[in-house]
């Protein structure tokens, strides 16, 4: 006779050791944790299929900004230090679309979260990290397709970089800001669980992007205003993307100004390692 045996219950530990054997290598592990972000990324992306009239909202909302503030302000706006203010505008406009992609980040987040689909990819045999991961490659390649959208819409108005190198660059760093407000995005997202905290968020992101050289230029603020607007991550981006583009950055300003370039790197990859740890240890937690 044999002894009965007890089965053991199948968890999702065990279930995703028995798919990720412990004798495979880090570079499978890795390989599998890039595959299942890729394959969250995609289910993001179909979402978005599915909802078209949500998704050119998005899209739209700069442009039209650009053709507000260009049409019904810019013929009172002068640029300190000379130049068109429509060449001073554009970049301005870029970098505020970057920032406000985080509320639709949290958005998604915070949706995912109240429909049990974050405990459901939980329980799945897959990297702790795809889901996160997942959420910030679709959001990245949304606003890669934004940016893109609201380029076209500033040459239409007359806007042109000088050259296209420098102008790659430029969205480079617009597209590394976004990089590290998504990491924002998700970790609030993971931290409120709250639709109307969403909205809550959303005021608070306007007073940071104006408080920039966004529209204006810094040295037309009071000394103490100056200095906080040049250290915004924001203003870092713009004026160095501004640099880039060949269009004017505004006379004046001090060294986060003579140094935009460095912080337009620094601070978005500060924001990003803090703010990506802050969330994987969230989404880690959820369950605890």
């Amino acid at each position: 006779m044999t002894a009965p045996t007890t089965a053991t219950p199948t968890t999702p530990a065990t279930t995703a050791a028995r798919d990720l054997p412990a004798a495979e290598g880090w570079t499978d592990r890795l390989r599998w944790a890039v595959a299942d972000a890729f394959a969250v990324a995609a289910r993001d992306v179909a979402h978005w299929r599915r909802q078209p009239g949500a998704l050119l909202v998005g899209l739209l909302f700069p442009v039209l900004m650009l053709v507000m503030f260009l049409y019904l302000l810019g013929g009172g706006m002068a640029v300190p230090g000379g130049g068109s203010y429509r060449d001073f505008l554009v970049p301005g406009v870029l970098g505020l679309a970057v920032v406000f992609g985080l509320e639709a980040t949290m958005t998604a987040v915070v949706t995912d979260v109240g429909r049990g689909i974050t405990d459901r990819f939980r329980s799945m045999p897959m990297a702790p990290s795809a889901v996160v991961a997942g959420r910030c490659l679709a959001d990245l390649a949304l606003s890669a397709v934004g940016l893109a959208v609201l380029a076209l819409a500033g040459v239409l108005v007359g806007w042109r970089p000088d050259e296209a190198g420098p102008a790659v660059v430029a969205f480079g760093l617009l597209l590394l800001l976004r990089l590290a407000f998504l990491w924002l995005g998700i970790w609030l997202g993971l931290l409120v669980k709250d639709p109307a905290s969403v909205a809550a968020v959303q005021i608070l992101v306007w007073p940071f992007a104006f408080l920039s050289n966004a529209f204006v230029a810094t040295s037309t603020m009071p000394g103490w205003l100056a200095t906080v607007a040049e250290w915004n991550p924001l203003a870092a981006t713009v004026t160095a993307v501004r640099e880039l583009f060949g269009d004017p950055v505004g006379a004046g300003g001090g060294w986060a100004t003579e140094h935009a370039t460095l912080l337009a790197v620094v601070w978005p990859v500060v924001l990003s390692v803090v703010f990506a740890t802050l969330a994987v240890r969230r989404w880690q937690g959820l369950s605890r």
